[in-house]
């Protein structure tokens, strides 16, 4: 399907591309999701600031949304998600993948940088549902700011 955005997608789209911090905060159906797909799009094949991107997302939209969107726009088709949900070994076996995205579910993400023993090399972090967040003392709150001073660019979305 061709992409035509709204002017206030368009504009949060540059939004995300122009600061290395950013949220979108859109009622639900606004098109948070292809906003954001079309602005990591950019970044990674057009401007090349951003190589690896993490998202972290509630686990149906992580294993569902996400890669339906990037599936529905012709845009996004040079995009390559990988889907790490689901048993230890399919999440490492998702995470070995080359891949510009790797989606995860909020649940894991201390998993991911606690126990998992890979490397987080990500440039780029996006947190579908950033109010999931919201809780300072949370052991998925402090794992992530663990790593967050290697992230280059952060982008939180919520509705």
């Amino acid at each position: 399907m061709t992409y035509t955005p709204h002017d206030y997608q368009q504009y949060a789209s540059d939004f995300i591309e122009q600061h290395p911090v950013a949220a979108v905060l859109l009622q639900m159906g606004l098109g948070k999701t292809v906003i954001t797909l079309t602005a990591l799009s950019n970044l990674l094949f057009d401007s090349f600031l951003v190589h690896k991107v993490l998202i972290i997302a509630p686990l149906r939209v992580a294993r569902d949304t996400w890669p339906t969107e990037i599936g529905k726009w012709d845009h996004l088709g040079d995009l390559i998600p990988s889907v790490a949900v689901g048993s230890t070994a399919e999440r490492l076996t998702a995470l070995g993948r080359k891949a510009d995205l790797y989606i995860i579910n909020r649940e894991n993400v201390q998993w991911l940088i606690e126990e998992s023993t890979l490397p987080f090399d990500f440039d780029m972090v996006v947190v579908d549902e950033l109010s999931s967040f919201k809780n300072h003392r949370s052991k998925r709150f402090r794992a992530l700011m663990k790593r967050r001073p290697v992230v280059k660019r952060i982008v939180g979305l919520t509705g």
